[in-house]
Order: structure tokens, then C-alpha cells, then sequence
């Protein structure tokens, strides 16, 4: 296995490790731990020969290596979505992984510190305001803890009694969870007005600097925070190979193989796996999918080497859980529409039966959450230029015909 990190991100909790509530290590699970017997290879991919079976990557420390290959399995996910928006790539921060949510747990606190210390009305508004574009699964997490957090950190200082604390969640669509269920959408929307958070419906950000945002209704926004949720694309490496896609994900076909390639396969946010279910769609980019693409993927590859038999793959969807904060959530487990502390129940339960460690330790944090203050200090681990928004620098992929 190669991968950029020695362990696998449980996504889903990420927005609980920016509001203060999880420690970071809870939500990964150590790949050399999980996967005995399977070889780790730290490295980002840079080339692949689809000829020649060869792959070549890079370490942490620019150093290069090469690796054979007699089956391939493209799982590498997908990379923030970017949008030709004047000032986002220089000034917004995207919401993918563990340092992403460590700045921007940090970036929180500092705004609310210097919010305190400030005694320019104009500048303490701007540090109180937090715009968050995506109002999707991530945006409207992301919004919900963060409002919350903030909050708890404002009540601790008395010079900020009279100071209004704003966060925006903007979108383009008509609703927050535009691609879940409308009860979910529902739910989530009189969560979030009741805690004073702004839903922009039908706005984009036309501008972005590095004192506010411009959206497309004509207001600027004064802050200090924009934190990009728009969305996700597949990993530059699908592109880069050369191979039929669709909405820019590697054509599969129903045992995840790519057509023409016997030895290639692909899953995840990277495969375009048709969806038996809706005959004519691709399977969605979720977690769910993916958890059970990669199980398809090993037992077509061992059934190709003589061990047991391959099966098409099919998943209905189970129904989502959304974590709205404190004790409010949304879920629709098997199509029963949930809201409230119930659904929060479901939440969590499904989230600890679902990772593959840590449960002990995240129902630890769960429980000290709920009867303690969270702790509103900056780690500075992680700076600003450390998390850009376009994080992946694109691979170099020869087929055979661009090598001849």
C-alpha cells in the first residue's frame, strides 16, 4: 500500500476535532496496526506506467522510489474542489484532513482572543464573523460545531457580552444537504436558524480577500475566517491516466475493473461504479460506497488468482446521520426521518460502530464534552501557509503511447 500517511482518516468526526470536542488521534486508525502483512509505503504517487506495470513515488523527504505492480488498485479519494473565484485559492482554507481542522480549531480561538483585545468595533466584528461556502455534509457540520464552539469561548470573556457573534453558510442551492434527504435538510435548517446562524440559499462568494468576501447578492462581508466546504473532486491521478471518466471519475465496471486493463481496478470518490440500483447512475461519493467498493475490489482480484468468485456490486443506500452539535443531530437510518436527541443517539452509535478503533477513547471524549468546558487554548501546531486550499500538486502519468 502506498499512502501519503501512515494511517486512515475516520472523515466523518473531522468537524468534532475542529470544535474542541475529539482529540485528533481518536479519529485515526494506524494502517500498520490494521493490515498485517501488507507493506507500507509513505509516499504521494508522482508516475504511473500503465505499460510497464511501474509506478514511481515521493517520501516526506523528496526522496524517490519505484515500485512493480501485477494488480492495481486505484483508491486515492478525492481532493478539495476548486472554483475560478477571484482571491479563494489565497484566502480560504479547505476541510480535508487532520491539519485542516487543527488550524482551523486554532484559527477560531486566535479570532475570538484577538476579538477581546481589540478596541476597534469594525475590526472586533470582522474577528466574530465566520463565513463557511458549502452547505453540504462538511459545510453544515463544520457550521454547526464552530457556532458553537465560539460561542463557549465568547461567554468566557464579559468584553464580548455585547458583541454579536455571526456565521454565514452559503450555497448556491435552495437548501443546506441539497444532495441528502429533505427531512435531513429540514432538520438541519431549524437547528441552525435557531442558533442564529445566517443560511445565504441561492449565494455564492463572488470575491474573496483577505479582510471579507464578497457575495453575489452585492454584500461584503467583513471577516477574517472563510472556510471552504464546496465540495470534493477525484485525486488529479485519474485524470492524468489517460482513461475513459465520467464527471471526472475512473470508468469501472460492475467488479470495479477498468475495461481494457485486466490488471487495474478502482474505488471510492476516484471510481465512476455503476449503481445497480438506480439503473443508469454512478454510485455516490460516500463513505458507505466506498467501505464496500474495497471489499468488491479484493474479492475480484482474488477470485482473478484462482480464490473464490467474483460478485457485481450493489449497495443500497442505509440512510445518513448529520451531527448538528450539543445534543442535536438529523438522521435517516433504513428511510426513518430522526431529528433531535434521538438522532443524536443513532449519530453516535453509528459513528462507534462503524470506525474500526478508538471507540473506548471517542466515548471518553464524548462524555467528558458533555459535562465539562471544552478547552478554548491554541496549539499552534499548525500555521496558515501549511494548509493552502489546493493542496495536491498534480501527478505525471505515461501511457504507453506518450512514452513511444
Amino acid at each position: 500500500m502506498v499512502n501519503s500517511t501512515d494511517y486512515f482518516l475516520y472523515l466523518p468526526l473531522l468537524p468534532e476535532v475542529a470544535g474542541g470536542i475529539l482529540d485528533p488521534r481518536r479519529i485515526l486508525t494506524p494502517l500498520d496496526h490494521t493490515l498485517p502483512g501488507v507493506r507500507l509505503v509513505i509516499g504521494d504517487v508522482r508516475e504511473v506506467d500503465l505499460t510497464g506495470r511501474r509506478l514511481s513515488y515521493v517520501d516526506d523527504e523528496a526522496r524517490t522510489g519505484e515500485l512493480p505492480y501485477d494488480r492495481l488498485v486505484l483508491a486515492v479519494g478525492s481532493v478539495n474542489k476548486l472554483l475560478p473565484i477571484p482571491g479563494v485559492t489565497e484566502h480560504a482554507h479547505g476541510f480535508r484532513g487532520v491539519p485542516e481542522a487543527l488550524y482551523l480549531r486554532d484559527h477560531l480561538v486566535r479570532q475570538i482572543e484577538l476579538a477581546d483585545t481589540v478596541d476597534s468595533p469594525a475590526e472586533r466584528t470582522a474577528r466574530c464573523t465566520f463565513v463557511v461556502v458549502g452547505a453540504g455534509y462538511t459545510g453544515t457540520e463544520v457550521a454547526s460545531q464552530g457556532q458553537l464552539f465560539t460561542a463557549e469561548l465568547m461567554r468566557r470573556r464579559p468584553r464580548l457580552d455585547n458583541q454579536p457573534l455571526r456565521w454565514l453558510l452559503v450555497d448556491l442551492a435552495d437548501r443546506v444537504l441539497p444532495d441528502l434527504d429533505p427531512h435531513l435538510s429540514y432538520a438541519a435548517d431549524r437547528v441552525l436558524r435557531s442558533r442564529g446562524v445566517e443560511l445565504r440559499l441561492g449565494t455564492t462568494v463572488e470575491e474573496a480577500m483577505h479582510d471579507g468576501v464578497r457575495l453575489s447578492d452585492g454584500e461584503r462581508v467583513p471577516s477574517r475566517s472563510l472556510i471552504w466546504c464546496v465540495g470534493v473532486r477525484p485525486d488529479p491521478l485519474v485524470a492524468q491516466l489517460g482513461l475513459p471518466t465520467e464527471k471526472g471519475r475512473l470508468c469501472v465496471d460492475e467488479y470495479l475493473a477498468v475495461p481494457g486493463h485486466p490488471e487495474l481496478y478502482a474505488c471510492g470518490d476516484a471510481a465512476a461504479v455503476p449503481d445497480r440500483t438506480r439503473p443508469g447512475e454512478i454510485t455516490p461519493m460516500t463513505a458507505q460506497h466506498a467501505e464496500r467498493q474495497g471489499r468488491t475490489a479484493a474479492r475480484t482480484i482474488a477470485a482473478a488468482y484462482g480464490h473464490g468468485s467474483r460478485k457485481p456490486y450493489a449497495h443500497r443506500d442505509l440512510g445518513f446521520v448529520v451531527d448538528l452539535g450539543g445534543w442535536q443531530a438529523a438522521a435517516n437510518p433504513l428511510g426513518i426521518g430522526l431529528s433531535g436527541p434521538l438522532a443524536k443517539a443513532v449519530t453516535r452509535g453509528y459513528h462507534l460502530l462503524t470506525i474500526p478503533t478508538n471507540r473506548t477513547r471517542i466515548a471518553s471524549d464524548w462524555l467528558m464534552e458533555s459535562v465539562l468546558h471544552r478547552q478554548g487554548v491554541q496549539l499552534g501546531l499548525v500555521r496558515s501557509g501549511a494548509v493552502p486550499l489546493d493542496t495536491q500538486q498534480l501527478p505525471v502519468v505515461r501511457p504507453a503511447e506518450q512514452r513511444q
